[in-house]
């Protein structure tokens, strides 16, 4: 399946109703004095809809990926709207200004800045496109620059990787923040994810597929491993270490989770989880024995609930199905 102007379109109509809605709104500010105006649009006017700062992120990226792949959609004006008013420099220079608050060093680190960089690579590709969406990718930079600095800093320190399944994921940010750093030419972050793939992972034996999925997973800790893993190794060194990684294949992770109730925000990350195990088997192929079969079944599975279900997946499922269904990154 590819992403078809008709997904394109039921997609941006989700992204444009989410990235507009400025309630509910869960908002991960630190307070460390009294403090006035904390409406979402006061405190993040390019990003405060889509109940978090890290899905407004994601869900701009869809509308620019839709726009690129799909320009002649009848939503094409109002996403350029929305992106002109959201993505405009006064408006991310108060994003910027953010992170350099006191308490404010992890925030959003690692998920929600690799985001903000997929965001800016896939704006760099329309760019290279049409000339007009260069003023995104000029109003972004100083933000994905600083944070392709910061990203860097931190992988260069951290001395272990977070083997997560949800926000965490060293794993899932060197993957987006990788193709930032290829698109922008970035060679230092990009030796710098490279370097930390390999200090991370380089000796990982027998993944542990059994003890997947946790119940509020929306990544597969394994999959997502060997996806990065997959980017970062040439195919003489890739295939033994995957042999050694994935000893007896895949086990459980070839069967689509179980979602017990999709009105619960945390069970609902399982259809994200089928989204994502079909974009890491999609991008692994034929490495993977059944892999690309394997990744169908769990792209059917999780697809229909990309969008039109309840909100606590609605506004951001959409995005990992454009991850699924899409070649890059």
């Amino acid at each position: 399946m590819t992403l078809t102007p008709e997904l394109g379109a039921a997609f941006a109509r989700a992204a444009l109703a989410n990235v507009t809605r400025e309630y509910p709104r869960k908002l991960d500010h630190l307070l460390s004095a009294p403090h006035g105006d904390l409406t979402p649009r006061t405190v993040h006017p390019a990003f405060y809809g889509s109940y978090d700062w890290h899905s407004a992120v994601h869900m701009h990226w869809l509308l620019v990926r839709v726009l690129r792949l799909h320009p002649e959609l009848p939503e094409t004006p109002e996403i350029e709207r929305v992106l002109d008013a959201h993505l405009a420099p006064a408006a991310i220079a108060i994003e910027r200004a953010y992170f350099d608050a006191p308490g404010r060093r992890t925030f959003e680190r690692p998920y929600g800045w690799a985001w903000l960089l997929e965001l800016q690579a896939e704006a760099l590709r329309l760019a290279k496109g049409r000339e007009d969406a260069c003023r995104w990718t000029a109003a972004l930079q100083p933000l994905a620059g600083y944070i392709a600095d910061r990203m860097r800093a931190f992988l260069a320190e951290a001395a272990y990787p977070i083997r997560s399944g949800m926000h965490p994921s060293t794993a899932f940010a060197c993957l987006l923040a990788l193709d930032y750093a290829r698109v922008a030419n970035d060679a230092a972050l990009a030796a710098g994810i490279e370097a930390a793939a390999r200090r991370w992972h380089l000796n990982d034996r027998a993944a542990p597929v059994a003890y997947e999925p946790s119940l509020a997973d929306f990544l597969s800790p394994v999959l997502t491993e060997a996806q990065l893993m997959r980017a970062v190794l040439p195919d003489d060194e890739f295939k033994p270490w995957l042999t050694t990684f994935l000893p007896a294949g895949l086990g459980p992770l070839a069967t689509p989770p179980t979602v017990p109730d999709r009105s619960d925000a945390q069970f609902a990350h399982l259809d994200g989880l089928s989204l994502s195990r079909a974009w890491a088997l999609h991008r692994l192929g034929e490495a993977v024995p059944g892999g690309v079969t394997i990744a169908e079944a769990h792209l059917k599975a999780g697809l229909p609930r990309a969008t039109g279900g309840d909100y606590v997946g609605e506004h951001w499922l959409a995005s990992f199905a454009a991850l699924a269904l899409g070649d890059i990154p």
